[in-house]
This record gives structure tokens, C-alpha cells and sequence, in this order.
């Protein structure tokens, strides 16, 4: 008689505890539904790219990027729609690079290169000299300074393709470009030209930043197509005294104030607890930055416009945030984090999109053990959506700052075999967008927030 009592009881509670977890896919399909049928993010996304391209941090484009951003938040009726200013760097581009390969054997040929973020110019006349390829840093000491001195180093360290991860390939080739200049100036080198970091190959050069070392020399640097680059290393083995000519008119300007630009929705228990969900803002001059990363920005802007239409009140307060000057000195996420410290605010959970609007493959999250796990079991709620890689280890260069709170971070991971296709290049494209990947990504990073807040994680 007991056992059926006890039977009868789980039944009378077994809809009770299925009704929790339907009501919680039944959320995460809504998300899914909402997103997949609406074209907003999208079209937001154009704007973007069309009319703030180029908007590196202190330039007249990320000012319209900031109002176009502050003004659509503006009209979503959130709580709060508000700018944090912020001191940025004014670096300018100049004139259009100019590079020839000067060869005796082969004649003369034009090639595409970029200036790197923060190089100084080669002045009016450009620069020439004779060229000594080099692959990694060990190679100087074996060269030494009678070899370098008084020519450009042509770094010509490739992406490695077999590296499944190109994050890993990007990262363990990127010190050529960050840290070339001053290595190079250590031996007498006047300038350095760097292989573009990406797999492919093509005539889109890839910037990006650069650092002076301020005990050497400053000396110009660029990155040239990787087809231009395949050329150069060919013509050098066949005529090692060629020369190489290039120009570029760049200049470093005193800093400039610009903006974060943070909406968000106020928790309705525990407003004084943050969720910040974001992207950054600027992109290189050389870009529209639709893959970096206006696909970030303009999916945390879609999150609240998610939770609103959907009618949902979070316990804690969401902010998306629009981060400025991610790409040269990153003072947008550390202004942040300044002011949370300032403000004593509490940061529950940060996550960032900034790995381009290409297909999820799912999250990393970094978080204190007892949170991390609970985090990483939320996988089953994403697998009917083909998301299943959620991974220990997260967070990004804007959020990093509000680690030091012991916020948990989290990145935002899609499929990465392409995004070094556009990274940083003009290729960088409204066109390289997909909407129905954009917007997997969007209802994914909004339910994700949404669990994490319902289930107090």
C-alpha cells in the first residue's frame, strides 16, 4: 500500500518537474524562432558597414558608429541607453600604401600591402632598400647586424594550415607583426614588410597593431597580401640583391575622446547584479568590419531587443555593450572595468562576441569551479541546435578587465576555418555575412544569458 501511495505521489509531482523543463526549451525555441524570422540584426548590421566603414577608434566613422548604435538602443525602449566616454588613440592612415618590388631580372612589379596600426610613415619620398627574409626571431642572431642593417626584413612566417584552430595558428605567427619593428631596428633594419596572417591566399593585405619599443629606433612597418608576399620570397631566391619600394604616410595624433555605448534592461530582483553581453565597436580603416566585429555588436544589441519582444523580465540587469578601440589599445573594455570598480558594481557574468558572425559551434566559459560546471551542463538545452562544444575556457579582450572582479567570461565560438579570411583586410564585408548564421548566433548568446540568469548559475 505504501509503494503505490509513493507511486501515485511522483506522478502528481512528475508534471510539476517536466512542466519546469519544458517551459525552459520552450524559451530557448521561442529565441531561436524570433531570431531565425526577423531581419533587424541584419539590417543593422548593413548600416553598419556601409556607412561607419573604416571607423578605427578617433575617426569621424566611429563617432557615426556610436550615435547610429546609441540611437537604436535608444528607440528599443530599454531602462537605461547611456555613453561612457573614453580617451582613445588617433592613429591615421594617409595617403593609399604604395610598394614595388625593384628587381633587375624580373623588371618591376606593384604589390598590396597596408601600413600596421601605429607605424610610423616612411615620409614623402618612401623608402627603398635591399630585402633579408627572415621567419622567426632566432634567425637575427644568426644573421647578425652586418647583414640587417640598413635593409627592410621580410617576415615571412606563415599561418601554419595544418593547426586545426586557426586562433592558434594566428596566434603563434602574430609576433612578427606585433613585435617585428623594434626586433628588426634591435640590428639596423629601416623598415619591415610582414606576411599577411591568414591561411589564404589572395591580394588583401591584413593590418593590424604593432608595438614600439621604445629603446629602439621606430622604423615603418606593413603587411603585404600573402600572393604578394609568395611573389617576393620566389624573385629573392632567384635574385637576392632586388630592392623593395614602399610609401606610406601615416601618422600617430595626440588621444581623442570617444565613447562605450551601454544599453540595458534593469534585473527585476537583482538589479545591482550585471550581465554584460558585447562586441567591440571600431574596426580597421582598411574594413567595413562586419565580421570584426560588427556581427558582436549588433548581436548583444539583439539580445535585449530579444528579451523585450519576447517579453521577458531577467532577474538581473543585461547591458550590451558597444566597446571602443578593441583593435589598438584596447582602453575601451579597461575604461569599463574602471568604472565598475569605481561604481562597485557587481559583474555576475560577461560574454563576448568577437570571433566573427559565422555558424556556432558553441561557448568557452571560464568561471570558478562550483559555477563552471553548472555552466558546462547547459549544454543539452543547445544540442537540438546543432551547438554541443561547450568548452572550459573563455572570455576576450574586452571583458578580460572584469576578471579581476572573479566575473566568469565567456567567449563566443563559431566555426573559425574562415574568419582569417576577412580578418582585419577589406574583405572584411557586410556580403561575408550570412543572416541565418548571424542570427544562430544571436538567439544562442541570448538563451545562454537568459539559463544563466533563470537558474541563478
Amino acid at each position: 500500500m505504501f509503494r503505490i501511495v509513493s507511486i501515485i505521489i511522483c506522478l502528481i509531482g512528475l508534471p510539476v518537474f517536466l512542466k519546469g523543463q519544458v517551459k525552459e526549451e520552450v524559451q530557448i525555441k521561442m529565441f531561436f524562432n524570433k531570431a531565425l524570422t526577423d531581419r533587424t540584426a541584419y539590417e543593422n548590421l548593413r548600416y553598419l558597414c556601409k556607412n561607419t566603414k573604416g571607423r578605427i577608434a578617433g575617426t569621424p566613422e566611429a563617432a557615426t558608429a556610436v550615435e547610429f548604435t546609441f540611437q537604436v538602443m535608444n528607440r528599443m525602449n530599454l531602462d537605461s541607453v547611456f555613453l561612457q566616454p573614453v580617451q582613445v588613440p588617433r592613429w591615421v592612415r594617409g595617403e593609399k600604401e604604395q610598394a614595388k618590388i625593384l628587381s633587375d631580372k624580373f623588371g618591376n612589379k606593384e604589390v598590396p600591402i597596408t601600413a600596421l596600426g601605429i607605424s610610423i610613415g616612411t615620409g614623402e619620398p618612401g623608402l627603398t632598400a635591399k630585402v633579408i627574409e627572415v621567419h622567426n626571431f632566432e634567425q637575427f642572431a644568426e644573421l647578425g647586424e652586418e647583414k640587417i642593417k640598413g635593409n627592410i626584413v621580410f617576415y615571412n612566417r606563415h599561418m601554419d594550415p595544418t593547426l586545426i584552430n586557426t586562433f592558434s595558428a594566428y596566434g603563434a605567427a602574430t609576433n612578427q607583426r606585433t613585435q617585428g619593428a623594434s626586433k628588426a631596428a634591435e640590428y639596423g633594419a629601416v623598415g619591415v614588410v610582414v606576411r599577411s596572417l591568414t591561411t589564404a591566399l589572395d591580394d588583401h593585405p591584413h593590418t593590424g597593431v604593432m608595438r614600439y619599443d621604445n629603446n629602439f629606433p621606430k622604423i615603418p612597418a606593413v603587411a603585404i597580401s600573402t600572393n604578394g608576399a609568395d611573389l617576393l620570397s620566389l624573385w629573392l631566391k632567384e635574385d637576392p640583391n632586388l630592392n623593395f619600394y614602399f610609401r606610406t604616410t601615416c601618422e600617430t595624433f595626440p588621444d581623442v575622446t570617444s565613447y562605450n555605448v551601454i544599453g540595458e534592461i534593469m534585473g527585476s530582483k537583482y538589479p545591482e547584479e550585471i550581465i554584460t553581453v558585447g562586441g567591440h565597436l571600431d574596426a580597421w580603416d582598411n574594413s567595413e568590419g562586419a565580421h570584426d566585429d560588427g556581427a558582436g555588436c549588433v548581436q548583444a544589441i539583439e539580445v535585449l531587443r530579444l528579451f523585450k519582444k519576447m517579453g521577458i523580465k531577467p532577474k538581473r540587469t543585461i547591458r550590451a555593450v558597444m566597446f571602443m578601440d578593441e583593435e589598438i589599445a584596447q582602453r575601451g573594455g579597461k575604461e569599463y572595468a574602471r568604472q565598475a570598480d569605481l561604481k562597485n558594481e557587481k559583474h555576475y557574468f560577461a560574454l563576448e562576441s568577437d570571433r566573427g558572425g559565422l555558424l556556432l559551434k558553441g561557448f568557452g566559459i571560464t568561471a570558478p569551479e562550483e559555477r563552471l560546471e553548472k555552466m558546462l551542463a547547459l549544454k543539452k538545452y543547445f544540442e537540438p541546435y546543432g551547438i554541443q562544444e561547450f568548452t572550459k575556457g573563455g572570455g576576450g579582450v574586452d571583458i578580460g578587465p572584469l576578471g579581476q572582479f572573479g566575473t566568469p567570461l565567456s567567449s563566443f565560438v563559431p566555426d573559425m576555418q574562415r574568419y582569417f579570411d576577412f580578418h582585419h583586410s577589406a574583405f572584411d564585408t557586410f556580403e561575408q555575412v550570412n543572416i541565418r548564421e548571424l542570427q544562430m548566433g544571436s538567439a544562442a548568446i541570448a538563451s545562454l544569458i537568459y539559463l544563466i540568469d533563470t537558474f541563478d548559475l
